[in-house]
């Protein structure tokens, strides 16, 4: 028996779980002191079975620890000598099934306060961007940029999520870990950057792709990695396959977020963002290697962007839209982000935007263009096809607005497919979100005329006009923020105002003449999809009070039909 360490100090804490046969624990620890080590003991029915311990005292280091008889764990430790900042425990051989379950966090990283929210949120910590989008081993996986221990961006990590339809996440282990180097102090010097994932051939797991950044690094701050994974759970030693960016196009040291795609051609192809002299550039890469493990070489500049002041393109990607990756007349999709930049006409920052064309797998023939979000809290959008069907996610969030002194804790937004209709890209919801309707709250009060209470805020609410581009205004209740959507002869709006703002940027389809709306509200958020998605517009609320009502501020007579339902996410799902 453990008698020492069960003395009752006053500083001692434990942490309590019910585990399985051959739990492994993954839990963070500092020590407070320098001359002191921090510790952590691990007692399983009243027996110690060992402990870990940890002389840092600047940043949390990761000590995994595996139970291997089922029971009654306490995992106890002194507040005197010892931060925890995340505890969590899983069993490998189900965590697919089950994911993990969290056991501790801190008040620093503790997840947003959301019961009712729909939305995919990390389960601790700092999240932006979707990385590793793709479905593996028949289930959709996704992966983020991830800082577990604080909700300000820090050392990035990728953190893990498992679906089933892209609205039901269970949490995974912590997936990707930056070099021991840059995780051993909270200094914001780098880490695992943004990326994608492929599956790999012949075998179950998957290949990832990702930057290395290491700001005093010299030359190169960010490279090009790759690493492996069998389990799905942890991934290999990651190796470099980029250690430097292609020389004589005068680019700067922005070289990330790797996107691998199979080209028409049937060789691997990688898309990388930069910025070179002239303006953003979408650099393109490919290798004979089937695994694309090794031989990566530069092909050439797949796409320049000299407008909207771009500073960078970030989080590139590239996908067949309508027909198979052979096809000659297959119509493609580049998407990327225009980091710093600036429409002058709305004041908006940070655009997206999506280029369809022909890919011959060396060269990008735009056909045409669209902006991807009007309201451009959709950024580091990741789209891949699913099966038959393009399946897309965004980061809830806009580096225009997300600041590294600020606790902001955030989400992704609804996954999204990609149509293709003519020369429209549609970006509609994916049809599962149907499953969150819980009950009609109203489908005749709205339209006549009176307000709406809407209980905790998560709603769907579905609007069809009498003629397209039928003038209408709603007012939402909410006690933070000025909040409305509407539509009149400049097009299609979200309006948005802070208290004490000023004048901040217009969020507007510019000519939109939709005629029916679908518009989904959640503690934080609120997404319009205008004609089956034709438009999208995404914006962040600030705080955690939800949304309290609605009521049609003009324009009454425009409206054909009018339904509000209300959305809950079943967790047990």
């Amino acid at each position: 028996m453990a008698d020492d360490i069960l003395q009752p100090v006053e500083t001692l804490r434990t942490l309590r779980a019910e585990v399985p046969v051959s739990a492994t624990l993954h839990v963070w620890l500092k020590a407070i002191r320098s001359d002191e080590p921090g510790s952590m003991a691990f007692i399983l029915d009243g027996e110690k079975i060992g402990d870990v311990s940890v002389s840092n005292c600047e940043e949390y280091v990761f000590r995994p620890f595996v139970a291997v008889s089922g029971g009654n764990l306490s995992c106890v430790y002194d507040t005197a000598t010892t931060a925890v900042s995340v505890a969590y425990f899983f069993n490998a051989a189900e965590v697919v099934d089950k994911g993990i379950t969290v056991m501790h966090t801190s008040v620093a990283n503790a997840p947003a306060p959301v019961p009712h929210g729909y939305h995919f949120r990390p389960p601790f910590g700092w999240m932006n961007d979707p990385n590793g989008f793709g479905r593996f081993d028949g289930r959709p996986h996704l992966f983020y940029q991830h800082y577990s221990h604080g909700l300000r961006w820090n050392t990035m990590h990728w953190g893990h999520a498992i679906s089933t339809d892209y609205i039901h996440w269970h949490h995974m282990p912590i997936f990707l870990f930056p070099s021991e180097d840059l995780t051993a102090r909270p200094d914001r010097r780098g880490g695992a950057f943004s990326g994608s994932a492929i599956p790999l051939e012949n075998a179950a797991g998957i290949r990832v792709f990702f930057t290395e950044q290491v700001s005093e690094r010299i030359p190169e701050t960010q490279i090009q990695l790759t690493a492996t994974s069998h389990n799905i759970i942890t991934a290999s030693q990651a190796e470099v396959i980029l250690a430097s960016r292609p020389s004589g196009l005068g680019l700067t040291l922005d070289f990330r977020d790797p996107y691998v795609v199979k080209g028409p051609d049937g060789l691997w192809k990688m898309v990388l963002g930069s910025l070179s002299h002239q303006g953003g550039v979408i650099l393109l890469y490919e290798t004979d290697d089937p695994a694309a493990a090794a031989g990566w070489r530069f092909v050439g500049t797949l796409l320049l962007e000299e407008r909207f002041g771009t500073a960078v393109i970030e989080c590139p990607c590239l996908i067949p839209l309508d027909g198979p990756v052979e096809g000659t007349e297959t119509r493609w999709a580049l998407i990327y982000g225009l980091m710093n930049s600036l429409d002058a006409k709305t004041g908006r920052k940070n655009l997206t935007l999506v280029i369809v064309g022909r890919f011959d797998g060396v060269r990008f023939l735009r056909e045409f263009e669209q902006e991807l979000d009007f309201g451009t809290d959709n950024y580091a959008f990741q789209a891949f096809v699913d099966q038959d069907a393009a399946v897309g996610i965004g980061w809830l969030a806009n580096w225009a607005d997300v600041s590294h002194t600020i606790d902001f804790p955030t989400a992704m937004t609804l996954p999204r497919n990609l149509l293709l209709r003519g020369n429209e890209v549609l970006t509609p919801p994916v049809p599962a979100v149907e499953t969150l309707r819980a009950g009609m709250i109203d489908d005749s009060r709205l339209m006549a005329g009176e307000a709406v209470a809407l209980d905790n805020g998560a709603v769907e609410i579905v609007l069809d006009l009498t003629v397209p581009g039928a003038a209408v205004e709603l007012a939402f209740g909410h006690p933070l923020v000025t909040l409305g959507v509407g539509v009149n002869e400049g097009g299609l709006l979200i309006t948005y105002a802070a208290p004490g703002q000023e004048a901040g940027p217009r969020y507007i389809a510019t000519g939109a003449k939709p005629r029916n709306l679908r518009i989904f509200l959640d503690v934080g958020s609120i997404e319009v999809f205008a004609d089956g998605g034709r438009w999208a517009g995404t914006k962040r609320i600030e705080g955690f009070e939800p949304v309290q009502s609605v009521r049609v501020a003009s324009g009454v007579g425009a409206i054909r039909s009018a339904r509000i339902y209300a959305l809950k996410l079943n967790r047990a799902t």
